[in-house]
């Protein structure tokens, strides 16, 4: 299997080259399942790569949906509402990965602004408004540095079962699920 290990594929830029599972999000973000799980039927965070589709199939989050769900989780923790934090995510759905490293998020815990420059940060926060800050950019590092140790997959199709041991990510719950279901 050359060039198939998950930890020489590139991170940053290669959207959707690689998938993270649900379990490794949650790792990987700091949030539990339950969480994750929500903010997915009620499509706050949609796993770009593969939704769940019925019983048996997994999510799968590219290295963008980790980092807005690491934006997520910190806008909740300063106490914005979840309304808030909606509208703020869906300004940033429209981003590629490489302009949501250069946005810091603003908030005074009911709005939440995007700033672009080091100048409209100073500029909202002379304003009076803003209490804390998230720079994306710095999301993007800690998700990278949770990941390095965490198993990753080809976001291609799920391995048939005859696929040789360690294939699916050392993931043994599902090589189990799928000899359940060949029979």
């Amino acid at each position: 299997m050359h060039g198939s290990d998950p930890q020489e594929g590139p991170l940053v830029g290669e959207d959707g080259e690689v998938g993270y599972r649900g379990v490794t999000a949650c790792q990987a973000v700091g949030i539990s399942y339950r969480q994750l799980d929500y903010w997915a039927r009620t499509t706050l965070v949609v796993p770009s790569i593969r939704d769940a589709s019925g019983s048996g199939t997994q999510r799968l989050y590219s290295f963008r949906d980790l980092v807005v769900l690491k934006v997520v989780k910190r806008l909740l923790d300063a106490g914005v509402s979840l309304q808030n934090i909606r509208k703020a995510i869906e300004t940033l759905r429209s981003r590629g990965v490489e302009d949501l490293a250069g946005i810091t998020l603003i908030s005074d815990g009911t709005t939440v602004y995007e700033c672009r420059s080091p100048e409209e940060v100073v500029d909202l926060l002379q304003g009076g408004q803003g209490v804390f800050g998230i720079a994306i950019g710095g999301a993007f590092k800690e998700i990278q540095g949770s990941l390095s140790h965490l198993p990753a997959e080809p976001a291609a199709a799920p391995q048939p079962v005859g696929a040789p041991a360690g294939a699916a990510a050392g993931d043994e719950l599902a090589a189990r699920r799928a000899r359940r279901r060949a029979g």
